[in-house]
């Protein structure tokens, strides 16, 4: 009966990818890291990356695996990446999917906070703020700053009827607006912004959003 493979390894130009089974007992997966470690099949110097999927590992799990792995002086852990979240993690995440609605006008001055998500219903005037962990839905218009994503969620959008903001920031990214807003001020349409992968925010028609997140979307069924 042929044994089944608990670490598999890529060769990439950064090096090595060790991707460790998470279904089998932690001791069989120790021991077969020891024999890749001691035979011919990890011979060079090499960066290695470790993924681990779904296995839980503590410091202490983590320190066996670094240690084995060292043993060869010719590898050397760089990067560990994991599909486990902490639970710290899960809670913010819970919360950044939650969402409050505000009624009314967000008047100059004035400060609209939601841990989650925040749809508000009404105008935020120049000068007024709101911010969320999430992301935010104005059924009017936008003149003052709105801040998505403030926990760093850099998947989090801002969308209005109106985008005539003067600030806009999605986690630790900021675009001040100015042609944008004489733009809009000559042909106002539903937008939404959003964070691109090169770090920039970008801003496209609310149409797109659909297309550019996804997995912002929780209704199921329909015809």
């Amino acid at each position: 009966m042929t044994k089944s493979q608990l670490i598999t390894i890529k060769g990439t130009k950064d090096g090595l990818v060790l991707r460790l089974d998470d279904h089998c007992a932690f001791t069989e997966l120790l021991g077969e890291l020891k024999e890749k470690v001691q035979s011919s099949v990890l011979e060079g110097v090499s960066e290695v990356q470790l993924h681990l999927g779904h296995r839980y590992c503590d410091e202490k799990d983590m320190n066996k695996i670094q240690s084995v792995i060292h043993t060869s002086p010719h590898l050397r852990v760089s990067k560990v990446h994991s599909d486990v979240i902490s639970l710290k993690e899960c809670e913010r995440k819970l919360i950044e999917k939650q969402s409050e609605t505000y009624i009314g006008i967000v008047r100059s001055g004035q400060v609209v906070k939601a841990d989650g998500d925040l749809v508000i219903i009404g105008d935020v005037n120049q000068s007024a703020q709101v911010i969320a962990g999430g992301s935010i839905y104005v059924l009017g218009r936008v003149k003052g700053i709105a801040h998505a994503g403030a926990q760093g969620n850099k998947d989090a959008v801002i969308a209005a009827s109106w985008l005539e903001a003067t600030h806009l920031k999605i986690a630790d990214k900021i675009e001040i607006m100015t042609d944008e807003l004489t733009i809009l001020s000559e042909q106002p349409e539903m937008e939404c912004a959003y964070l691109q992968k090169n770090g920039q925010i970008a801003i496209d028609r609310l149409q797109e959003l659909r297309y550019l997140r996804p997995d912002l979307a929780t209704f199921k069924g329909g015809i």
